[in-house]
């Protein structure tokens, strides 16, 4: 199987299943609702997939409280709580609360019964055929890497080649670790890297300029208050590989310098160019 380009073993594609719909999911509601729902809640830190199937980031603060649910202890709650209980997913913005209209021809009729009739959320049961759901989850919103069209890998940049067109084993791997990696860093590609030692990597290991069609030039874009967002990394003949985000979902791919700059064009970020030393 194939996604966005870059093959997908059997094995990932299980761990993808066990990320979307984990056999305990988080629901975000207010003490309130908590209480009129009879839902016990508690404190448990979310794993980094829990944070990225769900965009835990992103939720309302005002749902303070979460409940984390089985797909048993969901599907005893009365119909009704369970479509409030949804519903307010939607409304405090939390991810994986898909449209019934988009998905019920695919994994069946069941998700129009599961809550109000518009909004479901997974689980293992609906995904019994997770090859015709997940490759469209994961590719949703972005382009396929192109790493398949690069007709030249540069010779000074080896880990390259390894790293285009790859899913990572989970969430926490991101654009910085992808460049540090591609430049040289072992282990980089692996790790949730934060922004201080990309800093510092930065700072030691190149020099600002750099063109965008030859190897081995950095792209780096801050915010207003100069703090770094993304980085890339061009491999030439117009070509770069980055990793859009730190999410399970998204691969290390390779796009062209134009693509990149046009997905990652953000109000109040500045781009800058720094190229390799030594």
């Amino acid at each position: 199987m194939t996604v966005l380009g870059i093959d997908v073993s059997p094995d990932l594609l299980d761990r993808w299943v066990d990320w979307l719909a984990p056999d305990e999911q988080p629901f975000f509601v207010t003490k309130k609702q908590a209480t009129a729902w009879k839902l016990a809640t508690d404190d448990r830190e979310p794993s980094r997939e829990n944070r990225d199937t769900y965009l835990t980031y992103a939720v309302d603060g005002k749902a303070a409280r979460t409940a984390w649910l089985s797909e048993a202890a969901y599907g005893d709650l009365p119909q009704a709580t369970r479509a409030a209980l949804v519903r307010a997913q939607v409304n405090y913005d939390r991810g994986a609360v898909p449209t019934v209209r988009k998905w019920a021809r695919i994994v069946g009729p069941e998700v129009r019964q599961q809550a109000d009739g518009h909004r479901f959320v997974w689980w293992k049961s609906l995904l019994r055929e997770p090859a015709r759901v997940l490759p469209e989850i994961v590719s949703e919103d972005l382009g396929p890497s192109r790493h398949a069209e690069v007709r030249t890998w540069p010779a000074a940049l080896p880990r390259v080649r390894e790293l285009a067109g790859t899913f990572p084993d989970g969430s926490g791997p991101n654009c910085f670790g992808t460049v540090m990696a591609a430049c040289g860093v072992e282990g980089a590609e692996s790790v949730w890297m934060v922004r201080e030692p990309f800093e510092e990597w930065l700072a030691n290991h190149t020099e600002r300029g750099g063109k965008d069609d030859a190897p081995g030039t950095v792209f780096v874009w801050r915010n207003t208050a100069g703090l770094v967002q993304h980085a890339a990394l061009t491999i030439g003949d117009g070509w770069m590989l980055h990793k859009p985000s730190q999410s399970w979902m998204t691969p290390r791919k390779v796009r062209t310098v134009a693509e990149v700059k046009r997905a990652t064009r953000t109000a109040g970020w500045r781009l800058e160019r720094h190229k390799l030393i030594g």
